[in-house]
């Protein structure tokens, strides 16, 4: 067996402090009154020295991390000899279970290096992650290395990185048509960010047996003419359960939606094994309630997998500029070019093709609203309070 070369570098670890640990204009005011004069050296320091620097050495795969992919956190190098691969299956607060290659399922901390590095993500560590364990006594482990990642869908959580998960090739976007109320706008944020995760998106319209079907054919046809494939669904009919369990057979799928949209229920009905927990909408409030905790990776008998994901009340788009949303609307690429200003933004301008097309329904109304609230940072919109 070859062995990888290993080389060294250094790595940003979270700061200490973030402010000083006492007032910084000591010294200022001790040269005003003339006492500097009769200071005598002393090496106190009047800012902690993990705030001016927090950096450590580590060994690292040549050709891995930030070489292999620049948006990657750079992480340290495993030991086949030590350490197993394995998926995470779901993360809970500081463990996550972990379902190593060779078939052990173990509970696993993340080891302290990789909790200190500087990243904007709220946990280093998601459900669907690729790592490398080092097994401890009984059924536990550590978690050493986090393998760079593709296909995330992630959101953004009081200004932090919120990935869902990660390592999967198409999300399930449940929504309700009724109970709780629907929100058109919600599926393009979604979509937006499937695009920004680099995964397939399918819209899955639940609950169909609750209304009449023809009145939402305009809104499956909108995305259909988009290429994406728009099903009616319902787990208690069934209708659209076999399109369903064909698209998601043999992939890595993540579904996602509002609180009490029926993504439990969607899943026990195509593999009724399952037993996953569901609840009532709340009269009250017409709002989902939290059944699912975490997100949690489930093997499908009739091949693949699907994470299950918490029902989410704010899906706030992560490290996006106004600058890259037209590229999240397919329908607006033919028209951009057409634009009076190179760098039109589609919503003041006067010589702007987009808005021409909107005014002539060659664009939908309700998708240019999506894309307003989208380069103007709204969540408002579509998201519960």
């Amino acid at each position: 067996m070859i062995m990888a070369k290993k080389k060294k570098i250094r790595v940003e670890l979270r700061k200490n402090r973030t402010k000083p640990p006492r007032a910084n204009d000591w010294t200022r005011g001790f040269q005003e009154h003339g006492f500097a004069e009769q200071a005598t050296s002393g090496g106190e320091r009047v800012r902690a020295k993990g705030d001016l620097s927090r950096k450590r050495t580590i060994m690292q795969e040549d050709g891995a991390g930030a070489a292999a992919d620049p948006g990657a956190v750079a992480m340290p190098a495993a030991d086949p000899g030590v350490h197993v691969l394995g998926r995470v299956l779901r993360v809970h607060g500081l463990a996550s279970v972990v379902e190593t290659d060779d078939g052990r399922t173990l509970r696993c901390a993340v080891r302290r290096l990789l909790k200190s590095l500087a990243t904007d993500e709220r946990n280093v560590v998601a459900t669907g992650d690729r790592v490398w364990v080092r097994p401890a006594q009984g059924d536990e482990g550590f978690i050493e290395r986090v393998e760079p990642r593709h296909g995330t869908l992630k959101r953004a959580v009081r200004g932090r990185e919120h990935v869902l998960v990660a390592n999967v090739d198409q999300v399930v976007i449940v929504i309700a048509l009724v109970e709780p109320e629907l929100k058109p706008h919600l599926i393009d944020r979604y979509l937006a960010s499937a695009a920004q995760g680099g995964i397939r998106p399918i819209l899955c319209l639940n609950k169909v047996d609750l209304v009449d079907p023809a009145e939402y054919q305009p809104l499956v046809g909108c995305y259909g003419q988009l290429g994406i494939p728009a099903l009616l669904t319902s787990a208690t009919s069934g209708r659209g359960l076999d399109e369903l369990r064909r698209l998601l057979k043999d992939r890595q799928s993540v579904i996602s939606g509002q609180s009490g949209v029926g993504k439990s229920s969607l899943l026990n009905a195509l593999q009724p094994g399952l037993g996953l927990a569901v609840r009532s909408v709340s009269e009250a409030t017409d709002k989902g309630r939290h059944t699912t905790t975490t997100a949690q990776l489930l093997k499908l008998d009739f091949g693949g997998w699907v994470v299950d994901t918490p029902g989410i009340r704010q899906f706030e788009l992560w490290d996006i500029i106004p600058e890259e949303v037209e590229g999240f609307f397919p329908e607006f690429h033919p028209y951009v070019p057409l634009c009076g200003f190179p760098d039109c933004t589609h919503t003041h301008e006067e010589d702007c093709a987009i808005k021409d097309a909107v005014a002539k329904r060659q664009i939908s109304e309700r998708r240019y609203v999506s894309y307003l609230g989208l380069i103007g940072g709204k969540a408002e919109e579509v998201v519960e309070e």
